[in-house]
């Protein structure tokens, strides 16, 4: 890793070093992390599959991400919600994904908590869109990097009193990188400018 974050690629870009030469991991930084994305079904899954994460190496997540999504119904929340105690025992015997009785039941429960907010008028993509900094420096190196912030220790408690569970503040910065509220590609990294145009063209729900 350089001491600016970047990395060059085989194909001779520069890249934020943590998504080194695996080619699922290059895969990954080039055309899904930072993008800004108000779906509610993707919000829904990265905050699921984040909360699986804790603990792990998110490699080992996106490499079961596809045995995730048969089992947990491509994270159709209305589906997931009706998990009953028979569904998560099944899980629980499922070797290609993480076997985590709390994980496996917060993923069930988050669904039922988003439906609920649902119910009630609101959106996960509002939700987490709330968090949003209003300012953000551009990081040079890894160290300019939190793993923790004001707005997502604020969006973590937000996220527990509406139900969710797996979402720390940690988890919460996570989501809120991976899906474009922050933009966190090093500067030099190829695909910053293009998550930041994304961004500024995003229409946020208010």
């Amino acid at each position: 890793m350089s001491s600016d974050g970047l990395l060059a690629g085989a194909d001779g870009r520069q890249r934020c070093a943590w998504a080194g030469e695996a080619e699922d991991y290059v895969t990954y930084h080039d055309t899904e992390w930072g993008r800004p994305t108000t779906d509610e079904r993707a919000l829904f899954e990265k905050l699921c599959l984040e909360g699986f994460q804790s603990g792990l190496s998110w490699i080992t997540i996106l490499r079961k991400r596809e045995a995730f999504r048969e089992v947990f119904a491509g994270f159709d929340p209305e589906r997931v919600a009706a998990y009953g105690e028979g569904d998560v025992e099944r899980l629980l015997t499922d070797a290609r994904i993480i076997r985590h009785r709390g994980k496996i039941e917060a993923t069930i429960g988050n669904a039922r908590a988003l439906l609920a907010l649902h119910g009630q008028g609101d959106s996960l993509a509002r939700v987490m869109w709330s968090a949003e900094p209003s300012t953000q420096p551009a990081p040079r190196r890894v160290e300019d990097v939190p793993a923790v912030t004001d707005g997502s220790v604020t969006l973590s408690r937000t996220l527990k009193r509406l139900g969710f569970r797996f979402v720390g503040p940690t988890t919460a910065y996570a989501a809120m990188q991976a899906m474009g509220i922050v933009d966190d590609h090093m500067v030099g990294c190829w695909r910053r400018e293009p998550c930041l145009a994304e961004r500024a063209a995003t229409q946020v729900p208010g």
